[in-house]
């Protein structure tokens, strides 16, 4: 392809990427570094027959001025990445130097807000991902093996997970676990304990999460490894057969060789998807007990204060942290690249 083909042919793709990729990042970066201006206040006299009083109120006229002479705000630097809302600098090395150990500093740290959301999305992504590319391996494999007539059917029911929006399907799993609940209700059963509740334990509020996070995701990781398994060569898995290969070994030794580069996809998709992991914990209502760095940007923006400088960090943040986890994916597919070469 000619050079000048090949420009118009990617420019349109260039224009898009750089209108809703590259400049809202720069735009964000560049908030997560100003803080907004102080309010001007002015003291007012008032007075009436009784005499003068004075109070003290916003000039709105030089606050106002302030704004438009630099509407970016006043330039902080990386004063709001380490305040005690996000990194904690000043928090951190305390707890270091006061620690007794390694556990010890965790415990003091883990009651610092981002610290405490980065807990709950680390522990949400490594766990989910894995769990959920396991279950839609096996789903896969199983949904493959069934008889034509009875694979559609089976297909539909594996993909409402995936097809029922993720709020609507938290809020279904939340009412369920309520003690009115049909899933609360029986717990309550079968524990002989009429005061258990899922809702009121951090612990089980994180592991009820977690199940409707494997619930959600199974089904894309179903669909990618089923589409791998229709192009897999017949005459290597009826070649294993005939040497004698048990089921096990042929999934093994052929299957999942065969889909690694899909599992691969798929790890990189779920755990970008994972760390932003937001709506179940607004459906579950479970922000009392599970945050996460997309809820804490939420949360920033929220009510009548939207604190767009803090949003802005912790969206730096979490960019930051997705290249982080995705590198070492991103590095073995390169060499794995390298060596086919």
């Amino acid at each position: 392809m000619k050079h000048k083909t090949f420009f118009w042919f990617f420019l349109p793709t260039a224009v898009a990427m750089l209108l809703f990729i590259a400049m809202p990042l720069v735009s964000v970066v560049m908030q997560s570094l100003f803080t907004p201006h102080e309010q001007v206040f002015k003291i007012v006299e008032t007075c009436d027959p009784f005499g003068c009083k004075q109070s003290t109120g916003i000039d709105l006229e030089a606050t106002n001025s302030l704004r438009a002479e630099k509407p970016l705000g006043r330039f902080a630097g990386l004063n709001i990445y380490l305040d005690r809302g996000h990194l904690a600098s000043s928090e951190v090395a305390a707890a270091w130097l006061k620690s007794d150990g390694i556990g010890a500093f965790f415990n003091a740290i883990g009651n610092l807000p981002f610290y405490r959301a980065m807990a709950f999305t680390l522990t949400f992504t490594f766990l989910v991902t894995p769990l959920a590319i396991i279950l839609g391996f096996v789903i896969a494999v199983s949904v493959n093996s069934l008889h034509r007539h009875l694979k559609g059917l089976v297909i539909f029911f594996s993909l409402l997970p995936m097809i029922v929006s993720p709020l609507i399907g938290s809020l279904v799993l939340f009412w369920m676990i309520d003690s009115r609940g049909i899933l609360g209700n029986a717990l309550q059963w079968l524990f002989q304990d009429p005061d258990l509740s899922l809702k009121a334990s951090t612990g089980l509020t994180w592991v009820m999460l977690m199940v409707y996070g494997v619930w959600h995701t199974a089904p894309f990781a179903f669909v990618v490894f089923y589409a791998g398994l229709q192009t897999l060569p017949q005459d290597t898995l009826e070649s294993s057969m005939i040497d004698g290969a048990s089921r096990w070994q042929q999934i093994k030794y052929v299957v999942i060789p065969h889909i690694m580069p899909l599992v691969t996809f798929v790890a990189l998709i779920q755990l970008m998807d994972n760390f932003r992991v937001f709506e179940p914990i607004v459906g579950f209502n479970a922000s009392a007990h599970a945050t996460s760095l997309s809820w804490f940007i939420f949360n920033d923006l929220a009510g009548e204060t939207r604190l767009l400088s803090s949003a802005s960090t912790t969206s730096v943040l979490t960019i930051l942290g997705v290249c982080i986890l995705l590198s070492p994916v991103l590095v073995r597919t390169w060499r794995d690249f390298n060596r086919k070469v």
